[in-house]
């Protein structure tokens, strides 16, 4: 997820329309009083296709098969005051449809927020997969957790709350290093290559690790000397080109994501 000033908006506009995962205003709040705001991740370089656009809507209206449950989470945190920080709707499909393709069992997610994503990703796994869930904010999960439940996935969400470098050292203590699928990185971006070492660690060979906001709303382009934050992500980029452990693609997509295929 990502981080913007907090804006006061009507509901509706917060949660968009009833398929969409983004708050893509029109009008004035498209791109004038309020430039950076869509749902889930701040707005990026102009190489996106903007989030007012009805092009932008098109391709929701056209790739987005959202569960009921996950659609009563989405408008739920969209409700909070940090509902911001939740992962866009159509990333979270591409990850579950990743998790899909690989028949993935065994995955780690650093930073849980709601547990949106982790949702996404336990109602594709078998009923003998796991996900790891890891965040030190327990007030967040308790607002996705009665509906893990409802959809019936509950038990496949192992939710871990302590400093996620620390869960990722147990996981390796305990024997569990090259036994991971996939792994999805979304939390405090100082941290970001050390949850990356770790999980490449926890990672089978043909595994994937995606990593969230990999563009920082565009600010990679010019990275300020005083934001810890983007300077973080910025030599993780850089140090992912050239990593010869993994193949890439960065994709375009919310805030950006990397996807990292472990050789």
């Amino acid at each position: 997820g990502s981080e913007m000033p907090l804006l006061s908006v009507p509901k509706e506009v917060a949660v968009g329309t009833a398929m969409l995962g983004i708050a893509f205003a029109t009008g004035v709040l498209a791109g004038k009083r309020y430039p950076s705001l869509i749902f889930g991740t701040p707005k990026s370089s102009k190489s996106f296709i903007g989030k007012s656009s009805p092009l932008w809507q098109y391709i929701l209206d056209h790739s987005l098969r959202e569960h009921p449950i996950l659609k009563k989470l989405r408008l739920l945190t969209a409700e909070h005051p940090w509902g911001r920080m939740m992962v866009s709707c159509d990333q979270a499909q591409l990850m579950a449809n990743l998790v899909k393709l690989i028949k993935a069992k065994k995955v780690i997610e650093v930073g849980v927020f709601t547990g949106y994503n982790a949702l996404n990703m336990a109602l594709v796994l078998p009923d003998n997969g796991r996900v790891i869930a890891c965040d030190i904010n327990e007030d967040y999960a308790k607002i996705g957790k009665p509906l893990w439940k409802e959809a019936g996935v509950e038990h496949k969400i192992d939710l871990r709350i302590k400093p996620a470098i620390q869960t990722l050292d147990e996981l390796l203590a305990s024997g569990e290093a090259e036994t991971f699928d996939f792994a999805f990185i979304d939390a405090d971006k100082e941290s970001y290559n050390e949850y990356y070492e770790k999980c490449l660690r926890l990672i089978k060979k043909g595994g994937i690790i995606a990593i969230d906001n990999v563009l920082f709303s565009g600010k990679v382009l010019k990275p300020s000397k005083d934001d810890l934050a983007v300077q973080s992500i910025h030599r993780l980029n850089e140090k992912l080109l050239r990593d010869s452990r993994v193949s890439i693609s960065m994709l375009p997509m919310a805030d950006g994501v990397t996807l990292a295929f472990k050789l």
